[in-house]
């Protein structure tokens, strides 16, 4: 039984069109994660991101910035690697949509304005890899062939 639920949950095709979308969700995904926990690549670190996540209201902001950051760098290894894609997808999915609905909506659509037009491009790549799966080089086919 328990074989079962998580054979369904790594199932995927022998598609190799969701190796470009998770390898480059993934690497950004990952990079901005690593801004919000390691203050890397011009971040600010935990301790800024939760000020900020703080003062829009998203709180406690030191919480949320662990909470969002693990789960854009951690879900952004695990999309490089097609590793538990489809749940990684999920979690990624509502960070965007939470990312959209209280940083970025007010802004309108363009990125200069700092917009959604980026969160709604990762939203849809994230909802494309929860249909579809890893796909043909993923660790979930390697996985799901063995089980």
């Amino acid at each position: 039984m328990k074989t079962s639920i998580f054979k369904n949950i790594i199932k995927t095709d022998n598609n190799a069109s969701t190796l470009p979308l998770r390898l480059v969700a993934g690497i950004i995904f990952a990079a901005h994660g690593a801004q919000k926990l390691f203050a890397w690549f011009g971040g600010y670190g935990l301790d800024g991101t939760g000020q900020w996540m703080d003062s829009i209201g998203l709180g406690p902001g030191y919480l949320m910035a662990m909470m969002a950051g693990s789960a854009e760098f951690f879900g952004g290894l695990l999309l490089i690697a097609g590793l538990a894609t489809r749940p990684s997808a999920a979690i990624l999915a509502a960070t965007m949509i939470v990312a959209i609905v209280k940083v970025h909506l007010v802004n309108g659509l363009f990125m200069a304005n700092n917009g959604y037009e980026f969160a709604l491009s990762l939203l849809a790549i994230t909802i494309t890899l929860m249909i579809h799966g890893g796909g043909k080089y993923s660790l979930d086919r390697q996985l799901n062939k063995t089980l």
